[in-house]
Parts: structure tokens; C-alpha cells; sequence
């Protein structure tokens, strides 16, 4: 990805607050990639490397490259399990450091509405992957209220406080999604939502999960007069209903779309 104003540069952090989702909303859509084992990936944007991970995991691959601009996500990435078989480099979305046709899958886990310029970024996943291969990827419906951190932006916006955004945000519509699949010459383009559920043990580790130490939690603190900061808190345990347990479960949508590079 491009430098931006939106950065996570705290491998770890960003992994308490975005990798459980990450890995839940992978799990799911790369079921509905099904890909044949022995392929050779490219994930764009792979920050710590979760959505990698599962590549790893699941598909016999050939090859996984990870690219990233943030070095401390980077470091993340290379200290986890997959680094044996991934290679984790530093590159720009809309830039790849690699020759054409080079892949046989490119993917963006949850990244695109942070590229500055999706349609570059979807032309240049085209690029990379040879003719046949498989363009795609997911990304959280923010202005369908599917980020996994709507509950807070929710009541920050009760509050009069605007959330801090993407800089694509629009680029997470389903329709953008196949607009910008059409555009880029694809073939076989196809859609589908996911959708997914997480649990936390009590409001206390949502609050520090989605809140405390990862970027977005340090911007939308900083917005806020500490008095503010413990009324949104008050508001979001009143939203939150927990069960019996005190366990707190809620969900998040992603807009996912594939499609196939003509031969």
C-alpha cells in the first residue's frame, strides 16, 4: 500500500485489535476461492501477516510474497510460523516490485479502501497475474456498518464525533467492488458477502482489543476529551449486551469479489 494517513506500524497491536477478525473473515473467504494447491501467491497489503498465515495453512502453496509499507507490521509477519514458506518485502499497491505475469493468485485481505487509488491497485493485480489466474479480494463493508469497530464508531457518532476513515472507503461497496473488477478487464467476476461472528471473554477485553495500543484506538482516543472517552465507554457497555458470562459476541461484514485474468 501507498503511504497514507491511515498506518499500523505496531505489528502486535494491530494483531490483538484486526487478526481474529482477519482470520475468521480468511477462513471464509478462501473457501470460496477454493484454489488448487501448488499456486503461487502474491497477498497485497499483508500487514502481520494473519490473512498469510491461513495461506500457508490451507492451500499447499508454492510460493506466498507479502507485501506491506510498513516495516514494523513487517517484522510482525516474519516472526510468525508461515515465514517459513512466505516472503514478507516492503512495496506499494499501486507500484508491485514484480514482472508481469509472475502469480497465479493475487489477493487484498481487508485493505483496499486504503489504497489511495483502488482502480491502480486493481490494475496492477492484474498485471502480476498470469492469464487464467485469480484477482480478488475483501474488504469490510464500512459504509454498511460491517467494520468490526462499528459499535464504537457508532456511539462516537452519537457524540457528535466524526470516526477517523479510509482513504477509499467507497471502494468497499459491493458495487464498487465489480465496478472496479469490470473495469480492470476481468473475466468471470463474481460477488458475495461474508459475514462473521466474534466472542470476548467480557467488555474489558473489548475495550483494550479494539481500543488500546493499535492506531485506529490511539486516532479515535485522541479525538476525544477524557470525559467524552467515559461516556462513549458507558454507552458502549449499555450497546453491548453480555450473556450470562459476561461473554460479549457481535459481528462484522466484509464485500468480497474474484475474477479471472482473460487468457
Amino acid at each position: 500500500m501507498a503511504e497514507n494517513q491511515t498506518r499500523f506500524d505496531d505489528g502486535a497491536a494491530y494483531e490483538r485489535m484486526m487478526g481474529n477478525w482477519s482470520r475468521l473473515a480468511g477462513e471464509i473467504f478462501l473457501d470460496w476461492l477454493a484454489p488448487l494447491s501448488g499456486l503461487r501467491w502474491i497477498d497485497i497489503g499483508c500487514g502481520g501477516g494473519a490473512f498469510t498465515e491461513l495461506l500457508v495453512e490451507r492451500c499447499a502453496v508454492a510460493e506466498v510474497q507479502g507485501i506491506d509499507p510498513s516495516e514494523g507490521q513487517l517484522a510482525f509477519a516474519r516472526a510468525r510460523p508461515a515465514a517459513r514458506v512466505a516472503e514478507f518485502r516492503q512495496g506499494d499497491a499501486m507500484a508491485l516490485p514484480f514482472s508481469e505475469d509472475r502469480f497465479d493468485v493475487a489477493v487484498m485481505a481487508l485493505v483496499i479502501f486504503f489504497v489511495p487509488d483502488p482502480a491502480k491497485g486493481v490494475a496492477e493485480m492484474v498485471r502480476v497475474v498470469c492469464p487464467g489466474g485469480t484477482v480478488a479480494t475483501y474488504a469490510w463493508d464500512v459504509f454498511g456498518g460491517g467494520l468490526p469497530l462499528e459499535p464504537i464508531q457508532a456511539e462516537m457518532r452519537a457524540l457528535g464525533v466524526t470516526p477517523p476513515l479510509p482513504p477509499s472507503p467507497g471502494a468497499s461497496r459491493m458495487e464498487a467492488l465489480r465496478d472496479l473488477w469490470a473495469g480492470a478487464g476481468l473475466d468471470a467476476v463474481e460477488t458475495r458477502e461474508i459475514t462473521v461472528q466474534r466472542t470476548f471473554a467480557d467488555f474489558d477485553d473489548f475495550w483494550t482489543t479494539s481500543l488500546m495500543g493499535a492506531s485506529t484506538g490511539s486516532t479515535i482516543a485522541a479525538m476525544m476529551a477524557s470525559d467524552d472517552a467515559e461516556l462513549l465507554k458507558t454507552r458502549l457497555r449499555a450497546r453491548l449486551r453480555a450473556d450470562a458470562a459476561g461473554r460479549i459476541t457481535y459481528g462484522a461484514r466484509a464485500n468480497a469479489v474474484k475474477g479471472r485474468v482473460p487468457k
